[in-house]
């Protein structure tokens, strides 16, 4: 992208068979939102769609009562029409070995627990069809040739004619299937490089035959699957097309090329085009935190003026406001939300009812969702630990009603008080600080982390709506607790920060120039312009965030964002990758570890690497195997390794404590030695490395039998 150029953003075609004219009143604020979508065959009762999430309950059928009552709950609260995760066609299509397919009569009838479940609820679902190709961890993955992908081991064999033939009838039979099994339609997964993407682009694709070359022969794969997909299924069956608008890969699909097989894939059959966005092994985050909210909306609004059929616009849509002006100002027809309908199955609900201001908002955090699932876990969500657990966690209402103090209004504290509360206790909630939040008070700050902002406005509703007994601005000892008669005492006291005591640092701290994350998130502390930043955990890597942008956040700048990571419209730029244009650094930081292993090989499965690329665009030097011998004035003195030779001096204004945190209890022994019943959760319990999925999760599931 050319210097302080922006991506245009087209204006909406609003002549259109399927008009956004409201049937509810114009004064609801979300009425684009809540409009029915008539599909000819069948109607949706609204644009919310609920996009395909691989739970890990797809693959053992054992978890299909669990799966059922997954989205049963989500069909309850008003979801217009939801998506499985990806089942595949045949085992040459698996993500992994004895992943979830399609492929049998006795697997169909299996489904139907979970479309009964759904149809009972008044909801839709579909089937999502997904074909790994050479993103398959196994050895017998295929794809359009021999090209290993950069994300598995094993390199594809390249499919004969024939073999094409065979997966393309192997994609038939799956949607009849799914029909028997009683959905409401599939989605061919024709996006984020999975199979269908590898027959359409050329580094993939190297064939001469039928199905490589030109465009027009590698398109015909994905053509033919949606025409027989729809000769197998009928006319009045849904079929979603999930199409890659913008691959951000080298040598991805010109736009031109996106919008020809668009208005083949209409031609074709498809009754709705869902967006896909970026292939896995691209090297630009596309849904964590750090993506602004509908940061890729503008390009639905581009691909609709050349279909007639609904586009749905995808990533980082995780607010009904967001949602509704997507839909109002014609950028899409439909939204699709995966994770927030994990954070909140009563999304849609609540929107209806004017209780937005309810939502349990998604942080796309990717911690208990995306996470779980690349390490072959039962996915769930960090805000709501019930995610994927419906069936054995529920906050059943109370026989026998108590009165429990609950200490720190961290995001332990108040899962517990507020789940507490909900069961029918009678719950007072203590800290010492003047707002509820902990921890999360200073991650909201650091740049591309303020969803963190909408957990704690979901609390203090939550607090307000369950009547939890609130005290801020309130040091409570344990004489205090002892007697107040409480039949319990929960303690989310959190952390204090872990003091390494290297020699000269406390005259430093005196002086100003060391502080601990808390002096610089919290307290807001001036730094020098030079800093040293001791322990590269996640509490690490996020001071480095905040000290290189010095409060400003491309997270709520779109262009800001597009032009730091390389994106680009496609129209201008092969796959919508351009050259990045990184805004130089507010300070020059040293990221530095004791552990002799590449920083942040620790952090999240999926996000790690957005941590690690941006603090390197902004010229972090990141430091492992190192020896923090002492602080003076000049800055901090190392030795590397075991011989701990003479010392190297790092030169730094000021230098920044992240070295762990301790547990606080000093109220537990005294408690117990009362005979107060006394119970740690959070970071009182366990604090190696701040952890607010754990906390929620345990606070979470404590108060549920108590």
């Amino acid at each position: 992208m050319a210097s302080g150029a922006t991506i245009a953003h087209p204006k909406p075609a609003f002549l259109r068979e399927f008009s956004l004219a409201s049937r509810h009143p114009q004064t609801h604020p979300y009425a684009h939102l809540l409009q029915p979508l008539d599909l000819g065959f069948t109607t949706l009762r609204n644009r919310v769609l609920m996009g395909s999430m691989h739970t890990g309950l797809e693959d053992r059928r054992k978890n299909f009562p669990r799966l059922a009552a997954y989205f049963a709950e989500r069909a309850r609260n008003e979801v217009g029409l939801m998506v499985t995760g990806g089942f595949s066609p045949n085992i040459e299509g698996w993500l992994f070995p004895f992943a979830s397919k399609l492929t049998t009569h006795g697997e169909a009838r299996a489904h139907r627990q979970i479309t009964d479940a759904v149809h009972a609820e008044g909801g839709k679902i579909a089937l999502q069809i997904l074909h790994a190709g050479r993103y398959g961890y196994t050895p017998i993955s295929v794809s359009a040739s021999r090209a290993k992908s950069p994300i598995t081991p094993f390199a594809p064999r390249e499919l004969s004619s024939r073999g094409v033939e065979r997966q393309i009838r192997a994609f038939a039979r799956c949607a009849a299937l799914a029909r028997e099994g009683g959905y409401d339609g599939v989605e061919i997964m024709g996006s984020e490089g999975y199979f269908i993407n590898q027959f359409l682009v050329e580094h993939v694709n190297q064939r001469t035959d039928a199905w490589g070359g030109s465009f027009e022969k590698r398109m015909r794969l994905p053509v033919e699957i949606v025409a027989r997909v729809r000769e197998a299924v009928g006319p009045d069956f849904i079929i979603i097309y999930r199409l890659s608008i913008l691959d951000l890969i080298p040598n991805g699909q010109t736009w031109d090329e996106t919008v020809q097989l668009a208005i083949a894939i209409e031609k074709a059959g498809a009754t709705l085009i869902n967006s896909g966005i970026g292939w896995h092994e691209a090297r630009i985050p596309t849904i964590a935190t750090s993506v602004p909210r509908a940061a890729f909306a503008w390009l639905t609004q581009k691909l609709k003026d050349h279909v007639r059929i609904p586009v749905c616009a995808s990533n980082r849509i995780n607010d009904p406001a967001v949602a509704e002006e997507i839909l109002a100002t014609g950028q899409a027809d439909m939204v699709s939300m995966a994770r927030p309908l994990l954070a909140d199955p009563e999304f849609v609900k609540k929107a209806r009812e004017r209780r937005a201001d309810e939502i349990n908002t998604c942080i796309a955090c990717n911690q208990a969702c995306l996470d779980h699932t690349f390490r072959a876990k039962t996915a769930s969500c960090l805000v709501n630990p019930r995610a994927c657990h419906e069936t054995e966690l529920n906050y059943v209402p109370t026989t026998t009603r108590k009165r429990i103090a609950v200490v720190g209004a961290g995001p332990a504290g108040l899962a517990a008080a507020t789940v507490l509360a909900e069961r029918g206790h009678s719950v007072e909630l203590f800290d010492a600080a003047a707002e509820i939040g902990g921890q999360f008070n200073m991650a909201k700050r650091i740049p591309g982390k303020e969803e963190f902002h909408e957990t704690l406005r979901y609390f203090r509703r939550k607090l307000e709506l369950t009547g939890v007994g609130l005290h801020l601005n309130t040091y409570v000892d344990a004489k205090r607790l002892i007697d107040g008669g409480y039949d319990e005492v929960l303690l989310a006291t959190g952390v204090i920060p872990r003091d390494p005591k290297i020699p000269g640092q406390h005259a430093q701290q005196k002086a100003g120039r060391v502080l601990s994350y808390v002096d610089v998130l919290q307290h807001g502390k001036p730094v020098g312009r030079r800093v040293a930043v001791i322990g590269a955990g996640g509490i690490g890597f996020d001071i480095c965030e905040y000290l290189v942008h010095d409060g400003h956040s491309p997270t709520l700048d779109l262009d800001a964002w597009n032009r730091e990571w390389g994106v680009d419209d496609p129209e201008r730029s092969r796959g919508g990758l351009s050259r990045p244009e990184i805004a130089p650094p507010a300070r020059k930081v040293t990221l530095l570890q004791r552990k002799a292993e590449p920083l942040g090989k620790r952090l999240g499965k999926t996000t790690g690497w957005i941590h690690r690329t941006q603090l390197k665009m902004k010229q972090v030097e990141m430091i492992g195997g190192v020896n923090y011998e002492s602080i003076d004035e000049r800055g901090l003195f190392v030795t590397f390794g075991e011989k701990r030779e003479k010392p190297t001096l790092i030169e730094a204004d000021t230098i920044v404590l992240c070295t762990g945190q301790e547990p606080l209890r000093e109220l537990q022994a005294p408690l117990q030695a009362s005979g107060v019943k006394v119970h740690l959760i959070g970071g009182a319990d366990v604090a190696a490395e701040l952890d607010a999925k754990r906390a929620i999760n345990q606070a979470s599931r404590l108060a549920a039998t108590l």
